[in-house]
């Protein structure tokens, strides 16, 4: 997707200082430090209730903090009001003019401050969204992605610094919402601004953003690309927020040459000491699900690998691109398998005996308590979906 002619000045960074706020009775943000650069897709992450949405209002001017300083561009920004801030807001329900034609609404805002060629720059924006051709059509006679396309070419318009968006694909279906998601990337390629997105969908922050803050009661858990945050987690909550992962409590047995070894209820596992936030004592051994081979024979055990088994299969999913293995291993648990569909049929039926088998260097350690933390991000994730 690209626009006819060039649009827009670059975005500016967003700079969070110390920021805290307090409501009635609770905290919604303990203490935020946080830096956003320019042209970047950032996107805030986590479950209801986790401090995001608040983040992206005090960003907005719409609530103020209890402490600390906005800064955008390098200005100070705390104190001033809502409409002088160079920040437009995308939200979940588009909030257009039902009366007004859709030509009307992108160019609403401009004409408001009196600029000349506002009919000119709304075309400008509704050709960058792939929407001209229904210039003078009413939101009502708009799918609803067009008409969140719509919002989106009213608030790059005004050419902001920053661009907000508060959950903007929550309203649509899944195959539309997958379809803007990939737009929206475009879009912010295109014209360069700063977007802010706030989301508690993994799917869509990983998609579309450059990194990721994952954020839990009011505080950032973890931040980085999302291959980082999915490929190495350094809490629970990360790794049961972002996907599956299987965990396994472990005690640590040795470091030497840059690999920790640690002794679990089903064997020895070992993982490289760079892949782990703690190398001593009681720890929470990982790895995700697809990283797993299942195995109807015991594998030979040269160093490289880790092994756990045998256990048995208790479930079999079929998903079309994988099917996915629940197995129950002796002193161990539940583990979950996904196994990439390269052939036709099941690799291993319900009460077959199994082992599993991956390479050390998928493998992350994690605290001792991850395993509970981890559990409840899980059903915070499943709460939100």
């Amino acid at each position: 997707m690209s626009a006819t002619t060039s649009f827009g000045e670059a975005g500016a960074d967003l700079e969070l200082q110390g920021i805290r706020k307090e409501f009635p009775g609770f905290t919604a943000i303990e203490e935020l430090d946080l830096v956003i650069p320019a042209g970047s897709f950032f996107a805030l992450l986590g479950p209801s209730g986790c401090g995001k949405t608040t983040t992206l209002r005090l960003v907005a001017g719409l609530e103020d903090p209890t402490a600390g300083r906005i800064l955008i561009g390098g200005a100070d920004v705390t104190d001033v009001r809502p409409h002088k801030r160079p920040v437009n807001t995308v939200f979940q329900s588009y909030a257009l003019f039902p009366h007004m034609t859709v030509l009307e609404n992108v160019e609403f805002g401009l004409k408001r401050r009196g600029v000349k060629d506002a009919v000119a720059r709304a075309h400008e924006a509704l050709a960058l969204v792939e929407l001209d051709h229904v210039a003078s059509r009413r939101p009502s006679q708009l799918s609803g992605g067009q008409q969140q396309r719509v919002a989106l070419a009213r608030a790059v318009v005004n050419r902001p610094a920053l661009l907000l968006l508060d959950e903007p694909l929550g309203a649509l279906d899944l195959k539309l919402r997958r379809q803007m998601q990939l737009e929206l990337k475009s879009i912010q390629d295109e014209v360069g601004l700063t977007f802010l997105h706030v989301t508690h969908d993994q799917e869509e922050a990983m998609t579309m953003a450059d990194t990721v803050a994952v954020m839990n009661q009011g505080r950032i858990e973890q931040l980085g690309t999302p291959e980082e945050l999915y490929e190495l987690p350094r809490t629970g909550f990360v790794a049961g927020f972002l996907g599956q992962s299987n965990l396994v409590p472990a005690t640590v047995e040795s470091v030497a040459g840059g690999i920790v070894t640690a002794r679990t209820a089903g064997g020895v596992l070992a993982l490289p000491a760079e892949r782990a936030v703690s190398t001593a004592g009681q720890i929470t051994v990982g790895v995700r699900p697809e990283k797993l081979m299942l195995r109807t024979e015991e594998p030979a055990r040269d160093g490289l690998e880790n092994v756990l088994g045998p256990g048995r299969v208790v479930d079999v999913s079929f998903t079309g691109v994988s099917t996915q293995y629940a197995l129950e291993v002796p002193g161990i648990g539940r583990l979950s398998v996904f196994a990439q569909n390269m052939v036709f049929g099941s690799g291993a039926p319900v009460g077959a005996e199994v082992w599993v088998s991956w390479r050390r260097e998928y493998t992350f350690g994690l605290d001792a308590q991850a395993i509970a933390s981890a559990a409840e991000a899980e059903e915070l994730a499943e709460d939100g979906s």
